[in-house]
């Protein structure tokens, strides 16, 4: 086919699962636009999607027989006229390679650091070696500040969640060069981990750090802190024990405030008019929010306590 005078590339496939931001990157990576059924989970839902690559050809990608991760399914599920409900989800996947460094950091620390998602109760003390305090980070990055953090408290163990891999592979370099021997990460969905891992009433604290604000008004039903998600951590936490939130970006902040103070489960800490508490000493300033703070921008801190 011509288009302009160019050979418009043309692909007619049917896949399974697949993500936008995976088709995006594809096509903006590959001049060959070859792709595999070894997308992951659908955002959306669509018979046909007509997309323009970088030379303006025209790329059809057909949907007719998907299926979508977010669905809860039973074995008729696919067949019924049930409504599409979407799950809790406490991330979204991104496209993202691993340098060598981390690569080598999956084969070489992963066996002691690296936990296994598996849908049963965990035994806390065998996997850190000790009984401890237990710190559960949700989304931690590239894991810089969970790193410092775990020096600065060496007596709690932290448990954290992302399924990034780069930045699980960076904690894992720095958890075995560092020796930070009070870490221990599961690179699977949060409220997985919680539900069949951990049980309720099995935390002393929830750590949430810069998650995702979702700027766009029609993407903050994304926004991770949400009333559901926030009554499953109370429940999950001990009696006593606290949930620290931070974001960078104001409006966030304000929907975290109003969404966490509605919880009865959850006592605010702070003693400021706002609601908002002092920065703890112990969650450490990063590069991007430095960069921040010389500019002039804020970043706002909740704790809340379990009554």
């Amino acid at each position: 086919m011509k288009q302009g005078g160019k050979t418009c590339p043309v692909l007619l496939i049917k896949l399974g699962l697949v993500t936008l931001e995976k088709i995006n990157h594809v096509l903006h990576q590959s001049e060959s636009f070859s792709l595999r059924n070894e997308l992951c989970e659908s955002r959306f839902h669509a018979k046909l999607v007509s997309m323009r690559s970088r030379d303006n050809g025209c790329i059809f990608l057909d949907f007719s027989d998907m299926t979508t991760a977010d669905t809860p399914t039973t074995p008729d599920a696919t067949k019924s006229d049930t409504p599409f409900m979407r799950v809790i989800k406490t991330y979204v996947l991104r496209a993202g390679r691993m340098g060598p460094g981390q690569t080598r950091a999956f084969e070489q620390f992963g066996p002691k650091f690296l936990v296994p998602y598996a849908p049963e109760r965990l035994d806390v003390a065998a996997a850190f070696g000790r009984s401890a305090p237990l710190i559960l980070e949700i989304g931690f990055g590239m894991g810089d500040a969970t790193a410092k953090i775990a020096h600065t408290r060496p007596d709690d163990n932290f448990l954290c969640c992302e399924v990034h891999a780069p930045g699980v592979g960076a904690l894992l370099k720095r958890c075995g060069e560092e020796s930070i021997g009070n870490i221990r990460i599961v690179q699977h969905d949060a409220v997985e981990v919680m539900d069949h891992m951990l049980g309720e009433n099995s935390l002393d604290g929830v750590h949430i750090f810069f998650p995702d604000p979702w700027h766009k008004s029609r993407h903050h039903k994304r926004r991770l802190i949400q009333s559901a998600f926030v009554n499953r951590l109370a429940k999950h936490i001990k009696p006593g024990g606290y949930l620290h939130l931070a974001t960078d970006w104001e409006p966030y902040a304000e929907q975290m405030m109003q969404v966490v103070s509605a919880e009865s489960l959850l006592k605010n800490t702070a003693t400021d008019p706002s609601g908002f508490a002092e920065k703890p000493a112990y969650r450490p300033l990063t590069k991007f929010e430095n960069r921040g703070l010389k500019l002039g921008h804020g970043v706002w801190d909740l704790v809340f306590t379990k009554v």
